[in-house]
């Protein structure tokens, strides 16, 4: 760990359980439970991430919401991703843990990067690290960074990620520091953890396709999902040429008790019977989606309830990659 990795990201073993060419897996976002208002319980989760994964889920998204904002409405899993990570690395075994997305430009990259760094290591390569440009305004004057300057930060920050991970003993300079005559580490188990971005993150789809390992955008119709992935694909071949970059994607869904219910939109997703389910994903893996994250905030039943009828009737359709 404290010496640089020649594997590629693409064979880091949370990338490689959760992506492949011409496949879908799923994954699911914490907090995994159905809640109303801004607040989670946030129990029982440790005992829903090892059904999960034994369940056969790719991989645990954990969102970055560092403050309190009454206008947001949400405060995700209310845990600092790094910390609950860190907690959920220790009690699983080999299903992928995701970020979904943190911040970028409202934090110090180096401290930003020794702990991705070190939940892949101490996970055993399983972090896929989401990043974004940020969307809530309160948050920027907290942290002393004017929002309006958000996606050239992201951009500088996102290419010093890359040369603390790809780089030893090298002098390494940015608007606000200076690395010189000292290494980060823990270098991570590949070259680099594999960089997800989420959102268009106040970038063009040509920065997208040709720096990430991967994009995560939002649920929309098929059929406009279906011309954005195909308008990335292009893009990526474009810049990268043959290069697998996955495309992943959230879904909320309120899985019906009636396995035939029909599809009724909701809030960024559907409620619907499983056998609609069903239907809706091998669809989405015919257009190109290769992960799907399920939400199940909106949800009529318990969560744990929800993933056993996942368990036995969707996931094997879908499973991970590799165990």
């Amino acid at each position: 760990m404290l010496t640089l990795s020649k594997l590629p990201s693409i064979d880091q073993p949370g990338f490689k359980r959760a992506y492949q060419p011409n496949k879908l897996t799923l994954g699911l976002f914490y907090p995994i439970e159905a809640y109303h208002g801004e607040a989670p319980t946030m129990e029982n989760h440790i005992e829903i991430a090892k059904q999960a994964e034994e369940a056969g889920f790719a991989a645990l998204w954990i969102r970055d919401v560092p403050l309190r904002d009454p206008n947001f409405g949400d405060l995700g899993q209310i845990f600092d991703p790094f910390v609950y990570l860190g907690f959920l690395a220790a009690n699983t075994k080999n299903i992928a843990l995701a970020t979904g997305a943190i911040v970028l430009p409202i934090r110090n990259p180096l401290h930003l990067v020794k702990a991705a760094t070190s939940i892949d290591q101490l996970s055993g390569g399983r972090l896929l690290l989401g990043l974004a440009s940020g969307d809530r305004p309160v948050e920027f004057p907290a942290f002393g960074v004017d929002m309006n300057d958000r996606g050239e930060i992201f951009r500088e920050y996102f290419e010093v990620l890359r040369k603390f991970q790809k780089t030893s003993f090298e002098t390494i300079q940015w608007s606000t520091g200076l690395l010189s005559r000292a290494d980060m580490v823990p270098k991570p188990v590949t070259q680099e953890v594999p960089l997800l971005i989420t959102g268009h993150s106040q970038q063009s789809l040509d920065w997208i396709a040709k720096n990430g390992h991967g994009w995560v955008s939002y649920p929309r119709s098929p059929e406009q999902q279906k011309n954005i992935i195909q308008e990335y694909r292009a893009a990526v071949q474009r810049n990268c040429g043959t290069l697998f970059k996955p495309f992943s994607q959230s879904l909320y869904i309120d899985l019906s008790i009636q396995p035939d219910a029909p599809l009724q939109p909701i809030h960024l997703g559907y409620k619907m019977g499983r056998n609609e389910l069903l239907k809706l994903l091998e669809l989405f893996e015919s257009i190109g989606v290769n992960h799907v994250i399920l939400s199940l905030k909106y949800s009529h039943r318990q969560a744990s309830e929800v993933i056993e009828e996942l368990r036995e009737y969707i996931v094997p359709r879908f499973p991970s990659i590799i165990k």
